[in-house]
């Protein structure tokens, strides 16, 4: 007999509506249990017949549809389940919310992108979606040549557009009709840009604009291959040896031969012996891509019982020898792929395993918040990136590449030996922010990330000089308070837990403070050493 996921009435329709963040002190140890194959597809489907339920429980109007995204399943039986919204069947654009339950299938709370009730002036657009579409264009192609920033290189072409597809837009303000279109291209030093544009449906006025191609804004030069003498699954077909692992996803790695685009030719070999561990070898940037996908994937599994970036047990794939003298490495949703440049002059692989991890982080991003990639959403978006790039270096912990909080360190993008960033102290690189403050949200989301990554170092490690793995560091607070920090292992789920079950879309560093909180109070108690710990650390970084 199936069990349905009832929506209980343990919260009032008012407090619903509200979006209240009711957490009971009783729910310590609320660890989230493995959800993979079948019984995923299951709690899936099951959520996704709950969800008319659950849209009349929250008090939604008769437009509104909830369409299911995720369940994370905790050990105690409770359940997280992740919706985004439509309104008259059309998707809304910061309507996604989290409905929380009881091992009982009682809602004990909803976290909300937005607050409130859709109410959109009406459904008809003044412009068509082709005019649409060619506003999009034309505010692309306005961009031509120029860079949004120093490290970002400008786009140099613009190749297609995408149909403009009519949505609501409601992650700022008053949810109001509008089109997004997709505008596709290249940017100077050969990375592919694949923008998504958010304009009003009526005047066509730019509401939104990101970059979906994110890469680790990374610009300099390297310094060979970085993970050494690993082993590595592959797979024999009976006559040659695969660079594919069917242990984990079936993920695999090909060459483009210094193509910008395809599907690329998957690396074989007659014995099972990939690399020489110099540039020399077109396998030796394989072997780095390959062990860090495989490094990637046993993370989140081991740590967090994630299999795989969407958790569906499915392996991404990597492509290396992107392009001629890119320095760039990126993730790329559209392909479910990992993608690496040469570097400067072909001879520079930028396959270093925080890089890797990092990139192939904001999948999980994509695919749990789907936390938006502007403003300070985007900083989190970034830190969150960082913070796991790194949890994947001190997992895999080679001796090649000692583990540390400094973000790709051993590629020397700067050209003088510094790492691309400092999770200790983000100010070190001359722009990161150190701490909050009314105008992070303004930083591109590179530098808005410092606030995450410092409160995530303050937290494992604690402030104050020390030396971690012989690397030292020395963490201020905006505070002045003394921080002893509660571990990595501690931190790490604190934060996994916060954006796969409380981030939304739209949550700021306020939003994710509540977060954490919540995560504390599921893992350790409110009353937990831990949870102190986290409310102390985000004062420390000027979050109140």
């Amino acid at each position: 007999m199936k069990r349905k996921l009832a929506l209980g009435a343990a919260l009032s329709a008012s407090a619903l509506l509200a979006g209240a963040i009711q957490v009971s002190a009783g729910t310590a140890q609320a660890v989230p249990t493995p959800v993979v194959g079948q019984q995923r597809a299951a709690l899936l489907a099951q959520a996704d017949g709950a969800a008319p339920a659950a849209a009349r429980a929250l008090g939604l109007g008769s437009q509104e549809r909830l369409v299911v995204k995720d369940v994370v399943a905790d050990a105690d039986g409770s359940r997280h389940l992740r919706y985004e919204r439509t309104y008259g069947g059309l998707p809304v654009l910061g309507g996604d919310l989290i409905v929380h339950q009881d091992a009982k299938g009682s809602v004990k709370s909803v976290d909300r992108a937005i607050p409130g009730t859709l109410a959109p002036t009406g459904l008809t657009p003044k412009l068509s979606a082709g005019q649409a579409a060619a506003q999009a264009t034309a505010a692309v192609r306005a961009t031509l040549g120029t860079a949004k920033d120093s490290d970002e290189p400008a786009l140099t072409s613009v190749d297609r557009t995408g149909a403009a597809q009519l949505v609501l837009w409601a992650a700022t303000g008053s949810p109001r009709l509008a089109y997004r279109t997709t505008v596709e291209g290249v940017r100077a030093d050969g990375t592919p840009s694949s923008q998504l544009l958010v304009t009003d449906a009526a005047t066509g006025e730019l509401l939104s604009s990101h970059e979906q191609v994110q890469t680790s804004n990374a610009a300099g030069t390297g310094n060979g291959v970085f993970v050494g003498n690993v082993a590595l699954t592959t797979n024999y077909t009976g006559s040659t040896y695969e660079l594919k692992d069917n242990t984990r996803g079936g993920q695999y790695t090909v060459t483009l031969k210094n193509k910008q685009g395809g599907s690329g030719t998957l690396y074989t070999d007659a014995d099972n012996a990939w690399g020489t561990g110099t540039v020399s070898s077109d396998q030796s940037a394989a072997v780095d891509a390959q062990f860090g996908a495989a490094a990637t994937w046993d993370f989140y599994k081991n740590t967090f019982g994630r299999s795989g970036i969407r958790g569906d047990g499915v392996g991404a794939y990597s492509r290396v020898h992107y392009g001629r003298n890119y320095v760039n490495a990126f993730w790329s949703d559209s392909c479910f792929c990992m993608t690496y440049g040469d570097g400067a002059s072909n001879t520079h692989p930028l396959t270093e395993l925080d890089v890797a991890g990092h990139e192939m982080t904001h999948g999980v991003t994509a695919n749990t918040a789907g936390l938006n990639y502007s403003g300070e959403s985007g900083g989190l978006n970034e830190a969150t990136s960082d913070i796991f790039g790194s949890m994947v270096e001190f997992s895999a912990n080679l001796p090649k590449d000692n583990p540390d909080y400094l973000i790709g360190e051993l590629i020397d993008i700067n050209g003088n030996g510094t790492p691309l960033r400092y999770m200790d102290k983000p100010s070190k690189d001359g722009r990161s922010a150190d701490s909050w403050s009314s105008g992070v949200g303004s930083l591109d989301v590179h530098y808005s990330s410092g606030v995450a990554n410092h409160f995530f170092y303050l937290l494992a490690e604690g402030s104050g000089a020390k030396t971690v793995n012989g690397v030292s560091y020395n963490s201020p607070t905006s505070n002045g308070s003394t921080l002893a920090g509660i571990g990595r292992a501690k931190a790490q789920q604190v934060w996994y837990r916060a954006l796969t079950v409380y981030m939304t879309s739209t949550t700021d560093y306020a939003a994710a403070r509540t977060a954490t909180l919540n995560a504390a109070t599921d893992l350790y108690g409110s009353g937990s050493a831990e949870y102190a710990a986290v409310a102390a650390t985000w004062s420390a970084v000027n979050v109140n």
